[in-house]
């Protein structure tokens, strides 16, 4: 199996950060399970950077993608959560966008597994607007994939995810629980079932003006001037891995 991850920081894996600070993520935890699952080595790339809108995810990532030597088996998909954050929002875009990806992957001949971002909306400012967008999109590509006979994983429905101790500290980005249970739910997709991460519930954590005023100081004015100015979180950024890395099987 050849397996490469397309997307944003959702598949980048930002918010699992290893202690040698390089992100690891829920599409690095596929390919290593698959490669435990099948007992053989698993070649992967992962092209996903972080504050890309889908339309470079599409055309930039998918063509890097497919000119890979030898071609992938395997591409994961997952885009559209940026784009939700911005003004304007055009979902039909959006949708014509996911299936000319479907369209160009059956053309040639690469399975293509679609998937749709976590719902990180219920701690967000402007959350309702967030969850709305994102639901939508999510039944769109939902329709679209099944007209297609194509695999669609949906972490956005996914109700124990929305929890707060899934979440890193900007509650824009599944922390490493986060990113362990949407593995599990990406590879029980793949006919490979896991018994799916869940934390213990506990006492939902107080929402103190204090707290609160320090999360919009350290991660929500960033964003806003960062979007100001024009700026991304991923500008500059290359792709962690964007040739093919060999996952060893235990077979």
């Amino acid at each position: 199996m050849r397996y490469v991850a397309i997307g944003d920081s959702f598949t980048e894996g930002v918010g699992d950060e290893l202690p040698d600070g390089t992100t690891r993520g829920w599409a690095d935890l596929v390919a290593a399970g698959l490669a435990e699952a099948t007992g053989e080595t698993v070649q992967y790339a992962n092209l996903a950077i972080r504050g890309r809108l889908l339309e470079p995810i599409v055309t930039e990532q998918l063509d890097a993608a497919l000119a890979m030597s030898p071609a992938p088996t395997l591409i994961s998909l997952n885009g559209g959560g940026n784009d939700m954050m911005r003004p304007g929002t055009d979902l039909a875009r959006l949708v014509a966008l996911t299936e000319r990806a479907i369209e160009r992957c059956a053309g040639a001949g690469v399975r293509l597994m679609v998937l749709s971002g976590a719902d990180p909306s219920a701690r967000l400012p402007f959350g309702r607007v967030i969850h709305r967008r994102g639901a939508a999109l999510t039944r769109a590509v939902a329709e679209l994939t099944t007209e297609h006979g194509l695999l669609f994983v949906n972490c956005f429905g996914d109700e124990e995810v929305r929890r707060a101790p899934y979440w890193s500290a900007d509650r824009l980005h599944l922390n490493a629980a986060g990113h362990q249970r949407v593995a599990g739910l990406v590879l029980t997709a793949l006919g490979h079932p896991r018994t799916a991460h869940r934390i213990d519930p506990g006492p939902l954590p107080a929402r103190r003006l204090l707290t609160e005023a320090r999360y919009y100081r350290e991660h929500v004015l960033p964003w806003v001037r960062r979007r100001v100015g024009g700026r991304s979180s991923g500008d500059d950024r290359a792709a962690k891995y964007a040739t093919w890395r060999p996952v060893p099987g235990s077979g």
